[in-house]
């Protein structure tokens, strides 16, 4: 089994290029998909609620949000209760899937949570800032926001060190998926 990880900044399109890359060859796990189901589960929520002294029944992410914004080190507390429960599920995830040829892991801090060890191959989605600033908006995201996340990861340099493949994902899908199934190939 060839383990494959997929990352790059905030809002680069790793997930477009996970299911391109997965589509039809291995099953994708996805932390941002799992960390979604976390949000809701009482049990976690419960926990945040605790630790970040939210009221019960507020909205979860919104109150997150604006608690990270008025002070960034409430990110770092954030992580280090969703970052264990998000590598737990990775195990599993690699585990269930042992049998497959390939398994796709889509994991955007894996640099940062020195995670490198744990893939054959990892791929690198990068994009500049302000592509990636654009596509953060269009989902609904603020330009705050994004700096503030943005400033906690390593830079693409530090990041490209860790890489065995970087693809640039500044032009549409089709030069994308073109560009993934030809790194793709070396591996088949």
């Amino acid at each position: 089994m060839k383990i494959i990880g997929i990352t790059g900044s905030l809002a680069s399109g790793k997930t477009t290029a996970s299911k391109i890359l997965s589509f039809g060859k291995g099953p994708l796990f996805s932390a941002d998909k799992y960390v979604k189901k976390l949000y809701k589960q009482n049990d976690f929520k419960k926990k945040i609620y605790k630790k970040f002294n939210l009221k019960k029944k507020s909205n979860v992410k919104k109150d997150l949000k604006k608690k990270i914004l008025s002070n960034h080190s409430n990110l770092k507390k954030l992580e280090k209760i969703i970052h264990p429960l998000v590598r737990l599920e990775m195990k599993k995830f690699i585990k269930k899937n042992e049998n497959e040829k390939f398994v796709f892991l889509e994991i955007p801090l894996l640099i940062e949570s020195k995670l490198s060890k744990n893939f054959d191959v990892i791929i690198f989605i990068k994009s500049n800032k302000n592509v990636r600033l654009g596509r953060f908006i269009q989902k609904g995201g603020s330009a705050k926001l994004f700096d503030v996340l943005d400033s906690q990861q390593l830079s693409d340099q530090k990041k490209s060190k860790f890489c065995h493949h970087i693809i640039l994902n500044e032009k549409n899908k089709k030069f994308l998926k073109k560009k993934l199934l030809y790194i793709f190939k070396q591996y088949e």
